[in-house]
Formats: C-alpha cells, sequence, structure tokens
C-alpha cells in the first residue's frame, strides 16, 4: 500500500510541470502585446501632427497600459515557475537577473496582480475621462459609472487582500 501511496504522490508532484506549457503561452501572449505595442506607437507617431493633446495622451497611456501589463505577466511567469514548478538555479548568478526573483511567495503574487489590476483599471479610467468630451447621452455615462464602480470594487478588494496579509503576520 505504501508504493501505491509514494507513486500516487509521486504523480501529483510531476503534475506540476502540466503548468510550464502555460507559462510559455504567456509569453506568446508578451508577443502579442508587442506588436500591439507597435501598432500603437506607430499609429501615434503616424497622428503626430493631426491629434489633439487629449489623442495624445489617450494614446500614451495606452501604451503605459500595455507596458503595466507584460510587467504583470513577467512577474507571474517568474514568480509562478519559480513557486509551483521548478526553481531557476542556473539564473542565481546571472547579472540580470531581477532582485525579488525568487523572493516572491504566493500571498506576495496576489498583492502584486491586484496592485497591477487597479493600476490597469484606473488607466484605463482616466482614459475614459479624457474621452468624456466624445461621449454623450444616458448609456455613455452609464458606462462610465459602471467604470468607476469597478475601479473602487478593485481599489477595495487590493486593501482589503493586503489588510488580510497584514493580519496574517505576513504584512512586510
Amino acid at each position: 500500500m505504501k508504493r501505491i501511496e509514494n507513486a500516487f504522490e509521486h504523480l501529483l508532484f510531476s503534475s506540476r510541470w502540466l503548468m510550464a506549457p502555460i507559462y510559455l503561452g504567456l509569453v506568446l501572449a508578451m508577443v502579442v502585446l508587442l506588436v500591439k505595442f507597435a501598432k500603437e506607437i506607430f499609429g501615434l507617431v503616424d497622428h503626430i501632427m493631426t491629434a489633439t493633446g487629449s489623442e495624445m495622451i489617450i494614446g500614451v497611456l495606452s501604451l503605459v497600459d500595455i507596458a503595466l501589463i507584460m510587467n504583470l505577466l513577467i512577474i507571474i511567469m517568474f514568480s509562478g515557475y519559480e513557486n509551483f514548478v521548478s526553481k531557476m538555479d542556473d539564473l542565481h548568478g546571472h547579472q540580470d537577473r531581477p532582485e525579488w526573483m525568487g523572493h516572491i511567495g504566493f500571498s506576495d503574487l496576489k498583492i502584486k496582480l491586484i496592485g497591477s489590476i487597479v493600476a490597469i483599471s484606473g488607466i484605463e479610467l482616466l482614459k475614459a475621462f479624457m474621452n468624456v468630451e466624445h461621449t454623450t447621452g444616458e448609456i455613455n455615462h452609464q458606462r462610465l459609472g459602471w467604470m468607476v464602480g469597478i475601479h473602487v470594487t478593485f481599489l477595495f478588494s487590493g486593501v482589503m487582500y493586503a489588510l488580510m496579509d497584514r493580519l496574517g503576520g505576513k504584512g512586510h
């Protein structure tokens, strides 16, 4: 019976490698976002003389939004892989290895994730406010209200996650 238990435990432990293709998929998602970033920046440069100030700001905010999402993907890929699949031992001496790599636990990852979601939501909300002059009618203002409500919900969730983390004794 102990042999069956050991075999089952090894199977469970080995199943962590099923996550590896997921992290590879996130790398591909970053490539897609890079293409989207290039499209946005070329569109911005193409309309540099004809765009209004608010259109330029919205374009730059879109670039910042993509950068935040890509940063979030890097954090998720590195910390998720190291926490759940395998340690990246060969990279410990690499000069470009991020300082936080190997030190972000699951709780820290949740806090960084919700923080990034709040930042991304805030940028989307700011873009909507910058575009408010082009949005008339009850439906568009109702959409803006929903966006504010969702952003406040994300913000409240982030504060609650951080509070729970601190109460759990894991806060720094």
